[in-house]
């Protein structure tokens, strides 16, 4: 219900209002969503083995880039971020211009692209993290998580961010597509008002 009752204000005046204010949510939750994932990093020593009555460590660094899925989480989150932001930008530097079908179209299909992009890679981090934390019996995967519990706990805050980043964009794909119809109406109605000339 809310997000139809944002998709019927977009086609009011204040459509702008709206598109602006979810454009810059989504901007902050996939801004940080990279940042937090793109600083995760965890040094950690254990002790490994013993001679005799000696231990034997060694240090091991958990971090992003070790995980190619992470890797893709945190550049998928930031050409979002900058999307939203260049978008924020035009709508406030750039003027009264008149946006044109094509122009809508462009955005709306660029905000169509950016929710695709992004809703990979947060499932694909997803999925990764679900192997940290639970690990794979069945692939002999062990989990990392009761090991590395900031790393864990950092890289689920990066996903939370990026979820809600995902659901912020899909309200903004409708709310673009809503905004093609406007242009459209707008036609039908000045060509139906106008008078025919007869010959």
């Amino acid at each position: 219900m809310a997000v139809s009752k944002l998709v019927l204000a977009a086609t009011s005046g204040k459509s702008s209002k709206i598109l602006l204010g979810l454009r810059v949510l989504a901007f902050l939750a996939t801004l940080s969503a990279a940042i937090v994932m793109g600083l995760n990093k965890e040094t950690k020593t254990f002790v490994v083995g013993n001679v005799g009555n000696t231990p034997i460590k060694a240090t091991f660094t958990a971090k992003f880039q070790h995980t190619p899925a992470f890797v893709y989480f945190v550049v998928a989150n930031a050409m979002v971020s900058f999307h939203n932001l260049l978008m924020v930008a035009l709508q406030l530097f750039g003027g009264k211009t008149e946006l044109t079908a094509f122009r809508l179209l462009s955005i709306a299909i660029l905000d169509m692209l950016n929710v695709t992009l992004l809703s990979a890679a947060a499932n694909a981090a997803a999925f990764m993290a679900e192997v940290g934390k639970n690990g794979n019996k069945h692939a002999r995967w062990d989990k990392i998580c009761d090991r590395f519990a900031t790393y864990c706990d950092h890289g689920a805050g990066a996903l939370i961010a990026a979820f809600a980043g995902v659901v912020l964009m899909v309200i903004i794909s409708a709310v673009s597509i809503s905004r093609l119809v406007q242009p459209n109406n707008k036609c039908s109605i000045s060509t139906a008002a106008s008078p025919s000339v007869a010959p």
